[in-house]
């Protein structure tokens, strides 16, 4: 094993190694820059015992051309603005787009869904990083809010409600 995959994996071990106390998750954990992504966010129970009415996920810069996935008894909508910088989309170019999806609607405690999001993961994003979807579950008498990020350095496993994290991976080499 190289000392690149030996570091990857370490990386990714620390980072997913917050998967078990994190409540709320991304399905695919890795994905390259420049890709496509279907972002699966996985929710796992509600707020103390009550049901989730309503999930904001957060669309970091770099994640652009987002489309959320309508889900049957829920209602859908999206905040867009500005992005910080601006993207080449096929030939144009996009200065700004969805910034949050919220789905609105009633998850039991005893449940479990996933809401699920399609994105352009832009070229310019960093390979060997993480990437973070700050997400918040609403409830009635309260939230969730999976949204802290780690300082550089930091362990990932010391915060308490740590935001979902996408392992970004350079694009695979075109072989023709």
């Amino acid at each position: 094993m190289t000392l690149m995959k030996i570091a990857s994996a370490a990386l990714l071990a620390a980072a997913f190694g917050t998967a078990a106390q994190a409540h709320a998750t991304l399905e695919q954990q890795e994905a390259a820059t420049g890709s496509f992504y279907k972002g699966v966010m996985r929710i796992g129970h509600g707020c103390s015992g009550e049901a989730t009415l309503k999930l904001r996920i957060t669309i970091p810069e770099g994640v652009i051309s987002v489309k959320p996935m309508p889900k049957a008894g829920w209602t859908l909508e999206t905040v867009t603005g500005d992005y910080a910088n601006s993207y080449d989309y096929y030939g144009k170019t996009l200065t700004s787009g969805v910034k949050e999806i919220i789905w609105t609607g009633e998850l039991q405690d005893d449940f479990y869904d996933e809401f699920t999001f399609r994105a352009k993961l832009d070229g310019s994003l960093e390979p060997e990083k993480m990437l973070f979807f700050p997400t918040v579950q609403e409830c009635a008498s309260g939230e969730n809010s999976w949204s802290e990020i780690p300082a550089a350095g930091q362990d990932p496993h010391d915060l308490a409600h740590p935001a979902p994290g996408l392992h970004l991976t350079a694009p695979a080499a075109h072989t023709h």
